[in-house]
């Protein structure tokens, strides 16, 4: 079953459509990139201050080993280069909630960019495509025989604009009670253009278009 009309015109606007929300989707998701490495880049600093704190508290909790090693007067020694890594470990933590928290932001303001934009294009894309592709498969099940062309043909005259209904007979209803297989055809075949498809050349059975 295909996605696409059979009649040109709107099998073009279909596919312009398509494209159309393909790119659209393709240039939020580049916009929401730049948006969470922006807010990401933010967060450097931090990184680089957690990194170099836990590397001080890490040479300051040696140095405080190396002096707790000293005879008689160690752990006096060690006491202020455990204090130093102990606050060194606290900035180093803080840095990471601060990073967390700077990432959150930018995870969430990525997504807010993309899907806001993107949700609103689809909401009104998606339904429209779904109708058709529902309204050609219910169409296509009932375009058996010519008898289906009736039905068809009555749908026209309760959808087609007066010009339309003109242009083909001047009493299409007449003509439909009588079986005018001519009249009834062209009906059914705006129709069938209305929806997006093609009558099929085994089911044109009038003598005129032989």
């Amino acid at each position: 079953m295909s996605w696409y009309a059979a009649t040109p015109a709107r099998a073009s606007r279909q596919v312009i459509a398509d494209v159309f929300v393909i790119a659209w989707i393709g240039v939020w998701w580049w916009a929401s990139r730049l948006i969470h490495d922006a807010i990401d880049a933010v967060a450097g600093p931090a990184r680089s201050t957690g990194q170099a704190a836990l590397e001080l508290a890490g040479s300051m909790s040696d140095a405080g080993g190396t002096a707790g090693q000293i005879p008689l007067v160690g752990e006096q020694l060690s006491t202020p280069f455990d204090s130093a890594s102990g606050t060194l470990e606290g900035i180093a933590a803080s840095a990471a909630d601060q990073v967390a928290m700077i990432e959150r932001v930018a995870d969430i303001s990525g997504w807010v960019v993309l899907l806001i934009p993107v949700g609103i294009i689809v909401a009104l894309w998606l339904p429209v495509r779904v109708r058709f592709f529902r309204a050609a498969r219910a169409t296509r099940r009932f375009l058996d025989t010519t008898s289906d062309l009736d039905l068809f043909a009555l749908r026209a005259m309760a959808t087609q604009p007066m010009p339309v209904l003109a242009g083909i007979s001047d009493d299409p209803v007449g003509a439909w009670r009588s079986g005018d297989r001519v009249v009834i055809e062209r009906l059914a075949e705006a129709e069938l253009r209305r929806i997006g498809l093609l009558l099929p050349d085994l089911l044109r059975v009038a003598p005129e278009r032989a």
